[in-house]
């Protein structure tokens, strides 16, 4: 492997990481385009139904691109959907070289554009910093391969995890720094889900609070079987442009519905009947089939339990704050039990660091691929 191809592809995955949290439902996707060691033109996919990373690099290089090298995180597309075909920009282009870092496994695309780009005379070189590429693009490939959203659970704990000072009542755990990185991560997803529980006790208003003028709020998602959240809840009264979607059962009052509705939230009733509780699968297809690609849970317990039972969890980031809290408060999580020590609940991919005063362990369950 060419070290120049890692060097250049590097700056393309740092030009994908700009779209993070904005592309939905297509993947993060960077380019660069390399002239002599020079680099003439870079681009990034900035929002779904615009321009994909290759033509805004090209524009970048001001067409001027004759005998170049465009090093691309994923294989061009190579039909028309919202936009044009990226190979026909290449092959117009003048391009004389693509590297790319994965293929596409969209089926639309799946091999096509490489084989459009070989066809018609250019070097094709594929998998460089493949696993790098891949992990840009998590949400995405469980999404177009199952249909659903790549679920995240957070929580803010003490060391044994006690994710507040008694049960029912709120109250920060963890400290500044860990503030700041979660809203950075909720500018990172589609959703943002709790249950009805904890928007009862905290009242959250679950927005990005960030000081950047490009962060976005996710969708906000409560899952709430009796439809007991408060028509006065902060959420319900702010200003954001991301909705509130309140998912309930099938036997929750129409009144509390009309309520809900004419605050502004959206109710969806995926219950089941027997249980009296929302069906996780059914509400991750729903929200699937809705284009959300990443979930990310905030909770409580029960929520976080339900979703461990449900197999449903693939990462999660658990900031742990230095002491103890003790029986008086809420567990992590309730409502599931691992009886043995398996490995397939092993965490495959794991690192630690130190948040402010707090550590942070981020682990991925699994890899859609």
């Amino acid at each position: 492997m060419d070290n120049h191809d890692l060097h250049f592809m590097k700056l393309a995955i740092q030009e994908a990481e700009k779209g993070i949290g904005r592309t939905s439902p297509n993947p993060v996707v960077g380019a660069v385009i390399v002239r002599n060691g020079n680099v003439i033109g870079k681009g990034y996919h900035q929002k779904a139904g615009t321009a994909h990373a290759e033509i805004n690099a090209l524009a970048d290089a001001k067409n001027n691109t004759s005998g170049a090298t465009l090093y691309v995180t994923l294989e061009p597309c190579n039909h028309t959907g919202r936009t044009p075909p990226c190979t026909e920009a290449i092959l117009a282009s003048g391009i004389e070289r693509v590297v790319i870092g994965m293929t596409d496994p969209n089926p639309h695309v799946s091999g096509s554009g490489i084989n459009r780009l070989v066809e018609n005379g250019l070097e094709v070189n594929c998998g460089i910093l493949e696993s790098e590429c891949k992990l840009l693009n998590l949400p995405f490939l469980k999404h177009i391969s199952t249909g659903l959203p790549w679920v995240v659970m957070k929580a803010g704990a003490s060391l044994d995890g006690r994710i507040s000072y008694q049960v029912g009542s709120g109250g920060s755990i963890t400290g500044t720094k860990a503030f700041e990185m979660v809203h950075g991560l909720r500018d990172r997803f589609d959703a943002i889900l709790i249950g009805v529980d904890t928007a009862l006790i905290d009242n959250p208003s679950l927005t990005t609070r960030i000081c950047d003028d490009k962060s976005s709020d996710p969708l906000r998602v409560v899952l709430d079987s009796k439809l007991r959240l408060s028509p006065d809840a902060k959420m319900l009264h702010q200003q954001s442009k991301a909705e509130t979607w309140i998912y309930c059962c099938e036997s929750a009052e129409d009144k509390k519905q009309q309520v809900l509705e004419k605050k502004g939230a959206k109710v969806h009733r995926i219950g089941d009947l027997q249980a009296q509780q929302v069906d996780l699968k059914q509400l991750l297809l729903h929200l699937g089939n809705a284009g959300i690609t990443s979930v990310l849970v905030e909770g409580g317990s029960r929520i976080h339990g339900a979703f461990l039972d449900a197999d449903a969890v693939d990462e999660v980031f658990l900031f742990y704050a230095p002491f103890f809290i003790g029986d008086a408060g809420t567990p992590l999580v309730k409502g599931y039990a691992s009886l043995t020590k398996s490995e397939d609940d092993f965490f495959v991919e794991r690192s630690t660091q130190t948040v402010g005063t707090d550590i942070l362990f981020h682990g991925i369950r699994r890899f859609p691929w």
